[in-house]
């Protein structure tokens, strides 16, 4: 992909919106790893791109690739109910990536090697929507931009410095918890209510 093309000053919907057509084109011709010849579809991204929240997830699973939207499962559909709670609208406020844009099998965690190998797209979507908040979903995809080693539960709900100009905190994956169904005070399920009522609040603070 070339550089003009990430590079490029994107500032009304419309550009943005053909832009990331074009750059989601490239990437359906990607054959830079071996998953392409196992996907059944490319997951590129879901939401609009004049998103002030971009959410950065792990990669596709299998509902995922079958329909080529990402966090559709049943993931995605805890994910709306926590961002419905949280008063987030996700077609409208909430941009969706991947760290991957093609399933790995059996939905194992990606390799260095595969993360490298699609980093362009996603440094390309970041470039283009210019969002006001990144959401790191999960440790895999917080892994990709943290390189020392930490513990999600320590660090989620912290606003980071990871990226130029754009606030970003680090929120439990929806998989985890699927596994974890308490409520209560202290619990998995509400702490991401927390951090999500964060995120409500500062986004809040971009338009007020």
């Amino acid at each position: 992909m070339s550089q003009q093309l990430i590079n490029v000053n994107c500032q009304d919907l419309e550009t943005k919106l053909k832009v990331l057509e074009e750059v989601q084109n490239v990437a359906e011709q990607c054959r830079a790893c071996e998953l392409c010849k196992s996907r059944t579809n490319l997951v590129f991204s879901d939401g609009m791109p004049s998103a002030g929240v971009l959410l950065i997830g792990e990669a596709p699973g299998a509902e995922e690739d079958a329909t080529g939207k990402p966090f559709v499962g049943r993931s995605g559909r805890l994910l709306n109910e926590f961002f419905e709670q949280a008063g987030l609208n996700r077609s409208e406020e909430i941009y969706i990536a991947n760290t991957l844009k093609c399933r790995p099998p059996q939905n194992r965690v990606p390799t260095e090697e595969e993360l490298v190998a699609c980093r362009t797209y996603l440094n390309a979507q970041i470039s283009i929507v210019k969002p006001k908040i990144i959401l790191l979903c999960g440790s895999t995809a917080a892994q990709a931009f943290i390189k020392e080693d930490f513990k999600i539960s320590q660090i989620r709900g912290k606003w980071l410095n990871l990226f130029e100009n754009i606030d970003c905190m680090v929120i439990f994956h929806p998989s985890y918890l699927l596994r974890n169904h308490s409520t209560d005070a202290g619990s998995p399920r509400w702490y991401m209510l927390k951090d999500l009522e964060s995120v409500r609040k500062r986004l809040d603070s971009y338009y007020s």
